[in-house]
């Protein structure tokens, strides 16, 4: 179990740079330059909520540390809207701009694209749902305070 165990850790690293560079391959045909795609995909994650930045790591919709840096960048390229909540001044929230949605909506019909692909392939539908109960089982997992020690 040992050796599988780190191959599908290996995997899951793979494939998430191999996608990050399918979405940047995305942007350069879209000639958008002035975003990143692990910033694409953060503006993708959120739709049209207006959240704070400490819930774009909490909701999963990013994963890195340097989310304020982000947000920053996002926001002075115009696809963010940050403003300091009214209710808690150490708070930020964020919501996306018109150019942010128009980004998403185009990141939206990429993935839709990528799907109706996938379905000229050997990939079933169920061969998905179980890849993401093993990958959610490993969250879980992983997530177990006792596996942090």
């Amino acid at each position: 179990m040992s050796d599988h165990y780190l191959e599908v850790i290996s995997l899951i690293e793979r494939l998430h740079r191999q996608f990050l560079e399918v979405v940047k391959l995305e942007l350069d045909a879209l000639g958008i330059h002035d975003v990143n795609n692990v910033q694409a995909m953060m503006l993708f994650s959120m739709s049209d909520t207006e959240i704070s930045v400490g819930e774009l790591s909490s909701r999963g919709y990013y994963l890195g540390s340097n989310v304020y840096y982000n947000v920053k960048k996002l926001s002075e390229s115009g696809y963010l809207i940050n403003e300091r909540s009214v209710h808690d001044r150490r708070s930020i929230r964020v919501r996306l701009t018109p150019k942010g949605r128009t980004l998403r909506d185009q990141l939206s019909i990429m993935l839709n694209r990528h799907i109706d692909i996938l379905a000229q392939t050997p990939i079933r539908d169920t061969d998905l749902k179980g890849a993401t109960a093993t990958l959610q089982q490993l969250e879980r997992f992983w997530m177990r305070p006792a596996v942090n020690r």
